[in-house]
């Protein structure tokens, strides 16, 4: 069997990576000796890991994949046009049913509840995200009927409504990957807060002074507050509005580290950004770019530092998932 081979000082970190990017193998057993642990994957991938094969116990309990448990529900052609990969937010599961298999969609959020029991709901994508809130209409299909949730993540939970609120579970490793960045006594700016992801991780998992978050959608904001209470959290400000009025307005006006977790037009609010930094400050510019154009992130920060006088350190760029084929969601991080 392939595995990955991890010292065990590293072996949390590497599981909850092969979880979330699906490559664990859960038809076997974990495997250890005195240094290191052993995990089963599904396939080899870029890792600073060693790979090994190595003899392992069958797992008792081996998932039914949606695929095997359709087999004999749906036509073989029917079964090429099905969408196996789905998100997982708390108990609700939002499902892509293709145009051919629209009469089957029933039947397909049955079999998918039927098989994992952490789901609750099963709603199926209706539209894309779209407008400013950035929120997709979704589809109840079977199971409760509900589109409200509480999610786990990095020591959290949040509270939402998953079609009136934007929300990226693809974005848990992210967060964590910018919580670790996080120095004590930083005063930290996030824009497109949401129902306070970003916020709430960084003030649990940090020793962050103070945290503020700015969200245009009142019921993105209204749940980000739920979320302060419901993770008893006392750092951290919300306000509901347009980035581009309420950061000039707010009494903190420069902050050591700021987030702008909006891919598809944040190039619009660097200025905003950029004149609530001060020297030193952090910036994480998020973008969605082909994989041959990420250049594109820095040269669009690299001209709005120039229209300020600034001149703009680059530090790294780092994909953050999959959008479509080829295209990335990005984060360039940059000092001013």
């Amino acid at each position: 069997m392939l595995c990955v081979k991890v010292p065990k000082k590293e072996a949390e970190k590497a599981k909850m990576y092969l979880y979330e990017k699906k490559i664990f193998d859960e038809g076997y057993r974990i495997a250890t000796n005195k240094d290191f642990i052993f995990f089963p994957v599904k396939n080899k991938f870029k890792s600073k890991y060693d790979f090994v094969n190595k003899k392992l116990d069958k797992s008792k309990i081996q998932k039914l994949t949606l695929k095997d448990a359709l087999k004999s529900k749906l036509s073989k052609k029917e079964i090429e046009h099905l969408k196996t990969s789905y998100d997982t937010i708390g108990g609700i599961a939002i499902i892509e049913v293709v145009p051919e298999l629209e009469k089957k969609e029933k039947l397909i959020a049955t079999t998918l509840l039927d098989i994992n029991k952490n789901i609750t709901t099963v709603l199926k994508k209706a539209e894309h995200h779209s407008g400013v809130f950035r929120t997709q209409k979704l589809k109840w299909l079977t199971g409760k009927k509900t589109k409200e949730t509480v999610y786990k993540e990095n020591n959290i939970r949040l509270k939402l409504d998953v079609e009136k609120v934007y929300f990226s579970v693809r974005l848990s490793t992210e967060r964590k990957r910018i919580a670790k960045q996080v120095k004590k006594g930083e005063d930290i700016l996030v824009m497109f807060s949401g129902c306070a992801p970003y916020p709430v991780v960084l003030a649990k998992n940090t020793e962050a002074k103070e945290i503020v978050g700015v969200e245009i959608n009142p019921v993105g904001h209204k749940y980000g507050l739920e979320n302060l209470k419901l993770n008893k959290i006392n750092n951290v400000k919300l306000y509901c509005g347009d980035v581009k009025k309420v950061v000039p307005k707010l009494e903190q006006k420069n902050f050591d580290r700021i987030l702008m977790p909006l891919p598809k037009s944040a190039e619009d609010f660097l200025d905003v950004a950029l004149k609530a930094s001060k020297k030193g400050t952090t910036i994480h510019f998020y973008d969605f770019l082909h994989d041959d154009e990420f250049d594109k992130a820095k040269e669009k920060i690299k001209k709005a530092c120039k229209n300020l006088g600034l001149k703009p350190k680059i530090l790294r760029t780092v994909k953050c998932g999959q959008h479509s084929p080829h295209v990335f969601r990005i984060c360039l991080d940059f000092k001013v």
